[in-house]
């Protein structure tokens, strides 16, 4: 559901300012040839700044939004900022904490220097005159822009969308002046579909009469046939298919059905029709040509349809060599402007790099727009990302296999924590072998806390595989206490060992000799310790024993370097001291490698 802003704490009246950048001489020189003589930058900023100027957080807003992200407009009484629910005290990014800045893109038409500011040449407004800019171009400005007021180094970057290109070049380009590089429902570079619904937008716009090659502004009749149809036709791709079907699937508009048949013939004559799909983007088209600039749009989504950020290094991974940030990614379900796999690309390219990076996938439905209007679980993570690891409560206590593992991770190894819960072994295998790498959940909780303690967790579900970790990305994989609960052992397995040569693999043995003294004189499935579940609640699908998982491993190749065996009761370590393992073990840990 979207976010309920109406009893939150709002930064209170944000004045919008304006500074004009100091340039040089010959003027701000823009990638694609072009030169601005004078840049004007329109911004906001809320929160209090530290005198280090250290504590600074920007965000990047996306293709037709502006500076105004939280507070209260001078003159009215209610919050409209974009990000209102995101920004703010107390929130996803605490204004108590951070200072905000947003400031609106080169190009845009929101205050900072774009094809309708007055180009100082003529006098007049630039329109056909104003050069091509770039995603870099937008980037340098915003640098520039910062630095004119003190700041340059920053705690953070954000953007969504559009807005978070800007963040991954900004990333690509001047990562050791970011702390922590936040990239929301955004990709590398559009994929074609994304290209294909820009491109006709702009032909929508270029064919409107008024367009006048971009020089409409003085003889006064405005491309607004052009511009409406191209944000409709943007705007069906913000929003999921189930979120479309949801909203209207096949619904009259009432003013239709209430109308007499004169009002339908009209209609009619147009090609109209009755469904309120398209009576809700005709309200969206003539919203949106009163608040923007036809010239501005062509300018921002060309720049946006160029831009990718694989392209002068050759691949993702090669541009990302220079990242030292801590990196966030987060993707949306049924967005299909910006897909999840896209943002996978990313963060597979990140892991490649061995790069400080976490990932989560949130289960919306709405689409892309959902980094805007659902974002009750995004603020959460954007919090944790943000925070302090102290200041995290801490979960349940560490499993006592923890320090049996520990033991078995080399000294500054790169880990993979499969099911890593709530990052519990990670800060131990951090603390005792100053081993880095990540963590792999499920569960969007658990992930919140592993990550707000600092931990780089990927929210993925194992059953699904590793897809997005390359081959030999760590040098050993943990699996603790979790293989009894996948649907496919044999597939994780392999899995495991194509990312990382080692693993170590702990799992309860149900062989062992009090799960057996149960089931024969109970008759009934054991539960205890052990085994602390009802049959029929049980996450526990594989009940495998010791010997099993050896004769799979030898059936799959794979060494079997050390067997720990733990028992608790007399029986089992009796037995254990018997060397009879597979009775005795309650619980099982086993160092396993490639044979290849």
């Amino acid at each position: 559901m979207p976010a309920n802003t109406s009893t939150e704490r709002t930064v209170g009246v944000i004045a919008p300012q304006t500074v004009q950048l100091n340039l040089p001489p010959e003027g701000f020189r823009l990638e694609k040839g072009g030169v601005l003589p004078e840049i004007t930058v329109a911004y906001e900023r809320c929160g209090a700044i530290t005198p280090e100027n250290d504590n600074v957080i920007f965000v990047c807003h996306a293709l037709t939004g502006d500076a105004h992200v939280a507070g209260v407009r001078p003159g009215e009484t209610e919050p409209d900022g974009w990000w209102e629910g995101m920004i703010g005290p107390g929130k996803g990014i605490d204004t108590d904490r951070y200072q905000v800045i947003c400031a609106n893109i080169l190009g845009g038409c929101k205050g900072t220097t774009g094809p309708s500011s007055v180009n100082p040449a003529d006098g007049k407004p630039y329109g056909s005159a104003f050069p091509k800019i770039t995603v870099g171009d937008i980037v340098e400005v915003h640098r520039l822009f910062l630095r004119q007021l003190g700041v340059t180094r920053l705690a953070g970057v954000i953007g969504g969308s559009f807005g978070g290109m800007q963040v991954l070049e900004w990333a690509v380009r001047h990562a050791a002046e970011i702390d922590r590089v936040m990239l929301v429902a955004t990709a590398a570079s559009l994929s074609s579909q994304a290209l294909a619904f820009d491109i006709v937008g702009r032909h929508a716009i270029v064919a409107d009469p008024n367009w006048d090659r971009g020089d409409y502004y003085v003889n006064g009749s405005q491309p607004h046939n052009g511009l409406s149809s191209a944000r409709k036709l943007a705007h069906i791709t913000y929003l999921s298919q189930d979120l479309m079907d949801e909203k209207f699937g096949r619904a009259k508009r009432q003013e239709w059905l209430d109308a007499d048949d004169a009002f339908k013939r009209k209609i009619e004559d147009n090609f109209g029709t009755y469904f309120q799909v398209e009576s809700y983007l005709q309200y969206q088209g003539e919203k949106f040509i009163r608040r923007f600039d036809a010239n501005s749009y062509l300018h921002i989504t060309l720049a946006m349809d160029e831009y990718d950020a694989a392209e002068r290094a050759g691949s993702l991974e090669a541009a990302f060599a220079g990242i030292s940030s801590r990196v966030l990614v987060v993707s949306m379900s049924g967005d299909w402007l910006f897909t999840p796999e896209q943002s996978a690309d990313i963060v597979t390219a990140l892991v490649k790099r061995q790069k400080r990076v976490s990932y989560c996938h949130l289960e919306t439905g709405a689409g892309h727009d959902a980094f805007l209007t659902h974002i009750c679980d995004l603020k959460r993570i954007i919090a944790a990302f943000l925070a302090k690891p102290q200041e995290i409560a801490g979960g349940a206590p560490p499993s006592p296999h923890f320090k049996e593992i520990a033991a078995r991770i080399p000294q500054d190894g790169r880990v993979l924590d499969l099911g890593c819960g709530n990052g519990a072994l990670l800060n131990i295998l951090n603390a005792a072998r100053r081993a880095t790498g990540n963590g792999v959940e499920i569960d969007v909780e658990q992930v919140i806390e592993a990550i707000g303690s600092g931990c780089d967790v990927l929210q993925e579900d194992i059953d699904d595989g590793l897809a997005m970790i390359p081959d030999d990305s760590y040098d050993c994989v943990v699996l603790s206490e979790t293989l009894q609960t996948i649907k496919r052992p044999r597939d994780l397995l392999r899995q495991i060992l194509r990312v990382a040569g080692n693993a170590v693999i702990t799992f309860p043995n149900f062989a062992a000799i009090g799960v057996r003294a149960q089931l024969l004189f109970s008759g009934r499935m054991p539960k205890g310790k052990q085994i602390p579940y009802e049959w029929y609640n049980t996450p526990n699908i594989h009940l495998f024993t010791l010997k099993d998982f050896l004769v799979l491993c030898e059936q799959e190749g794979i060494v079997v370097q050390d067997v720990i065996c733990k028992a608790n009761g007399i029986s089992g370590r009796a037995l254990l001291a018997l060397g009879c393992r597979n009775m005795g073990a309650e619980t099982v840990t086993v160092c396993i490698k490639r044979s290849f």
